[in-house]
């Protein structure tokens, strides 16, 4: 019976998809499009929920993204035109084409650099900590790079040198670059960094978790975590780029970006331990002290302004009695200012004081230091 079963042919190589656009009623849809927004996505929701367990407002950090995101996609695209300027300018090249960004074409660098000004601009506006929402974000980031990493599978670019390990990736005979034609498969460099963002995505997660990072420590874990890995991918991949002192720019980007990134971490851990409180103030989507409206009434200032009045024996005795003798005519009665507390009525206190005798201070029943000479 077994041999009647057919074979099942396994490749041994990753093929490249048959295509990466679809048009849906006139309107093409592209796979390396559909990636970045699935990164997106996924990015902002495990920052989110970082965001969220340290106690900060999701419509807080919504604001936020909605600077960052845009500034980010801008951002990756100015470097890439800028770094890779001879595919668009001069003789035989369209400018047009820089604009041209579904043909695939984002610098990561831009991309984290420019989303952290948008970020930084909308921080600075809300009165929120730029480096506590770096951290919240910065294993979000990290996975956003992997989905970003599948557009360019569907592109077929951004590949490696010729291999014939199994795992190997095939190109279309199209995409091959001038030199490599008769080459099938390549190094899946694509597939090689989305699984090494992937862990930095956990290597980030599960410090924080352990060391409790702040002030920026986890952002500037994540970058040094994939740059070192971006330094050994990058020098596999055989497409047109800038070189400097024999190296790609993007491998001395990622050398510099990764020592930077180390010193700042370091920095911050001596002068800033511990993590910042994000679950009060702006933050946390609620106004600080100063922006708290005024929450006491009329009633409230006037008796702040106005004595307690006392009562019964209290308030004769507390409250001060203006002078009898000053009040009424002579020879009406009592002439002091004693109050009836102060003795029981017939007493010693209801007779007429003599002139010449001191007065008795009606607060204390003790004679007092300021009678006349």
């Amino acid at each position: 019976m077994s041999s009647l079963i057919p074979a099942v042919m396994v490749p041994a190589f990753i093929p490249s998809p048959s295509q990466g656009v679809w048009h849906i009623a006139g309107l093409p849809i592209r796979a390396y499009a559909l990636c970045i927004l699935a990164g997106i996505f996924a990015g902002y929701w495990l920052g989110r929920h970082r965001w969220v367990a340290r106690g900060g407002s999701p419509t807080v950090l919504a604001d936020i993204m909605f600077w960052a995101i845009p500034f980010g996609l801008v951002g990756a695209r100015i470097y890439h035109v800028v770094t890779d300027a001879e595919l668009y300018f001069g003789e035989g090249r369209h400018p047009i084409d820089a604009l041209k960004i579904w043909h695939g074409g984002l610098g990561i660098w831009g991309a984290v650099g420019f989303g952290a000004l948008g970020a930084w601009i909308a921080c600075r506006r809300a009165k929120v900590p730029f480096l506590a929402v770096a951290d919240a974000m910065a294993p979000g980031i990290a996975l956003a790079q992997v989905f970003g990493r599948f557009g360019n599978y569907f592109n077929q670019e951004l590949f490696g040198k010729p291999t014939t390990k199994p795992w190997g990736l095939e190109i279309s005979p199209e995409h091959r670059p001038d030199g490599y034609a008769d080459f099938a498969t390549f190094h899946p460099t694509f597939l090689y960094e989305a699984i090494w963002n992937l862990g930095v995505v956990a290597l980030v997660i599960l410090v924080d978790r352990r060391f409790k990072l702040g002030h920026g420590r986890a952002f500037f874990l994540y970058v040094a975590g994939y740059t070192l890995g971006r330094a050994w991918i990058e020098n596999l991949r055989i497409d047109t780029v800038n070189h400097f002192l024999g190296l790609r720019l993007n491998v001395w980007t990622a050398i510099i970006l990764f020592v930077l990134a180390v010193a700042a971490f370091i920095i911050s851990a001596r002068k800033y331990p511990g993590q910042e409180d994000i679950s009060t103030g702006p933050s946390a989507g609620k106004p600080t002290d100063s922006e708290k409206p005024e929450t006491g009434t009329d009633s409230d200032e006037a008796d702040a302004a106005t004595p307690e009045a006392g009562t019964g024996e209290d308030a004769a005795a507390d409250a001060p009695t203006p002078e009898a003798s000053s009040a009424k005519p002579a020879g009406t009665g009592s002439g002091d200012s004693t109050s009836a507390s102060a003795e029981p009525a017939g007493g010693p206190a209801a007779e007429a004081t003599p002139a010449d005798k001191p007065k008795v201070d009606a607060t204390n029943g003790s004679e007092s230091d300021g009678s006349r000479d």
